[in-house]
Order: C-alpha cells, then structure tokens, then sequence
C-alpha cells in the first residue's frame, strides 16, 4: 500500500466532477479540445463497423497506424522512423506508464519539472520510481536545461514535455537539442512528451527525434487531433528491444489498444482540417489574454497547447481556495496550480480555453465580476 499512498488528487479531476453536479457551470480546467476530429476519421469508424473490424489487433497496433505515425514523423519533421518502432497504446497515460516501466527501474530516479503534468509523478510512484522534482518558473521559460541536471545525482531518465503543460511554453531549439545530447553522452533516457504538438501557435514546434534517435518520444491523438475518447497513443521507442519489452507489458495490461479508434486514426492527418484546428485555438488564447488581462499576471504568453498559466498572488489567497471559491460561487471550474507540483503553484491557477470562444467569454465575465467584488 506504500506506493498508492503516494500518489495525490488529480485535482483537476476532482474539479471537473463536482462541476459536472452543478448547472451553469462554465468549464476552463480540463484540457479536453471541443472541436470535432477530421472528417475522415468519424467516417473510418463507421466503415471499420460495417466492415467487422472491431476484434482485438496486436499488442503494438495496426501496422497500417504504425505506417502512418511513422509517415507523420517524415512529413512533419523530416524525420525516418521506422514502423517497427512505433507503439500504439491506449492513450498517452499508458504510453506514459509502458516507457517508465521499460526504462527506468524501481530503484531508480526519474528527473521530473516542478510545475508539471500532475500524473508523471503519480506514475512514478506506482511503480515505485522516484521523481526528482526541478524548480523551474518564468526565467528558464519552465524548462529544464542542462546547467540544472549537471548537479544531480542517482538519476536514470529526465522526463520533459514541449510545450508544457500547464504553461504552454515551447522547449528553445538549443535547449531541446543540449538536453538530447546530454542524454545520450551519459546513458541516460530522454523521455519527451510532445502530446501538444500540432498545437504550436507562432513557431514551428522541433521533435525530439531531429536530436536524438534514442529519444523515447510520446504522442497521441487526444490534443491536436480532437480525439480525447478515442483513448489512443503511441511512443517512439528507440530499438527492437525496447519494442519487445513494451509489447510484454501491453499483451498483459491491455491485450491492445482499442480496435476501432485504430482504423479511424488512420484518418486523423488531415494536416489542412488540422491546421483550422490549430488557428481556432490561437484565436480563443488571443481572446482569452486580452479579456483577462486585468485579473491577473500571465508572464508567458503560451506557445503551444491550451492553457494560461495566471499568477493570482495579489489576490492573497491559496489557488485552490481561489478555484473553489470560483466553482461555487462565480459557477467557473478552473484547476488550481497545486495540482501541478509545489513550486511557488499555489500563487497559480491554470485557465483551460479548450472550449468555444462565447463560453470563454462568460467564462472570463464571470471570474472578473467576482474577482472585482
């Protein structure tokens, strides 16, 4: 029991169902897109029904979808990568899980941001890893780099996302590249989980592959591709060993991942219907940055991904207390800063702009009537 007693509220989620009890709930924690995926992929689960297709597939995936991830990777980064070293897995929180499993030991350490995505952490310490939490804030743009991971010891993986959440902030080319080398120069696994990509508003976004081939790179289809229940993902692993080991574990935890949101992510790179998906969400974080402008301090304006990442410190009070207060009394879910680590994150709350642009706007209404009260 040990190892469940470390791990904490999903805070977010926790949020997110006492919201779902209320009426008139306007929804900006949970990082779930609104729009609908590509046309081809509703249109690829309906013929996969016809058709049958729905009986387990192999543990590593359709080899069409491992194809096609592959393809991606050359048409978007200019990357070869072949098939065999894709792994299809059921959302990216179990491509998460297989990649601690098969890289790093019980006994071992896995360097982790403070703030970031609450789950790593949780993960690590189900499989009794332990994460080795780095402060990082606005002046390393909430990245790791390299000058902070030369002082620490014991450590097997460094673990970073681009962008990150909950700040949206996109890692520096150089930086990506100097943690890659790194990495490789000391024997040490570089795990990257690019699941925003696709989601990159005023630059182009660099995979971790450009700079490493060892890289371990995690990505799916719930984000950029708008196909958050379809419950599909996938990693880049980095040989045929590493391969077999994550197939073990798929076979025995999940046999596969499921069947018809294979056939339909075939689909799913539209890059033209995904490059309107990307400039609808520039536009609501454009919104949003201006309509909350006077509430509180953004000191990144966010690269990538969907979130505003807002210092509420002035208002002299705990974020949690501030996200509950705001659920209960102002009817506006947002997910307090605590939840992503302990780095100064009380001072935070993390803004979701996931949903349409009229509900941001109430949505912002609402937390600047009650904040001005």
């Amino acid at each position: 029991m040990g190892r469940i007693h470390k791990i904490s509220p999903f805070l977010v989620m926790d949020i997110l169902k006492e919201a779902q009890g209320m009426e008139d709930v306007v929804h900006m924690e949970i990082g779930e897109p609104d729009l609908d995926p590509p046309p081809g992929v509703i249109e690829a689960v309906h013929k996969a029904l016809r058709e049958r297709k729905y009986f387990y597939t192999p543990s590593l995936g359709l080899w069409a979808l491992r194809e096609r991830i592959a393809k991606h990777y050359f048409d978007y980064y200019g990357v070869d990568v072949s098939p065999s070293r894709v792994v299809v897995t059921t959302g990216t929180s179990s491509a998460l899980l297989v990649a601690y499993a098969v890289f790093v030991d019980g006994s071992d350490r896995v360097v982790l941001p403070d703030p970031s995505y609450p789950c790593y952490k949780n993960f690590a310490h189900l499989l009794d890893i332990e994460p080795l939490m780095v402060n990082v804030d606005a002046g390393t743009k909430y990245q790791v780099t390299v000058d902070r991971l030369e002082f620490l010891e014991g450590y097997r993986a460094v673990h970073i996302s681009t962008p990150t959440n909950p700040t949206g902030t996109l890692y520096e080319e150089e930086n990506l590249r100097s943690i890659s080398n790194f990495c490789e120069e000391r024997g040490l696994y570089l795990i990257c989980d690019e699941i925003y990509h696709g989601l990159v508003y005023d630059r182009r976004e660099r995979t971790a592959l450009e700079f490493s081939s060892k890289a371990v790179v995690i990505n799916g289809f719930s984000k950029a591709f708008c196909m958050p229940g379809f419950r599909l993902g996938w990693i880049i692993m980095p040989d045929e060993d590493s391969v077999r080991k994550a197939e073990l574990i798929l076979q025995n935890l999940y046999i596969s991942a499921p069947t018809l949101s294979q056939y339909a992510a075939i689909e799913a790179f539209d890059y033209l219907y995904l490059s309107k998906v990307r400039e609808t969400y520039k536009n609501r974080r454009d919104m949003l940055l201006e309509e909350l402008k006077d509430v509180g301090r953004v000191e990144l304006v966010p690269d990538g991904a969907f979130y505003l990442w807002m210092d509420i410190s002035k208002y002299r009070i705990d974020s949690y207390q501030l996200s509950m207060r705001l659920l209960r009394e102002a009817r506006v879910a947002v997910t307090p800063g605590k939840d992503f680590g302990n780095n100064n994150t009380e001072r935070y709350i993390r803004i979701s702009f996931a949903k349409d642009g009229g509900t941001l706007k109430e949505g912002a209404r609402r937390i600047r009537d009650y904040l001005a009260m």
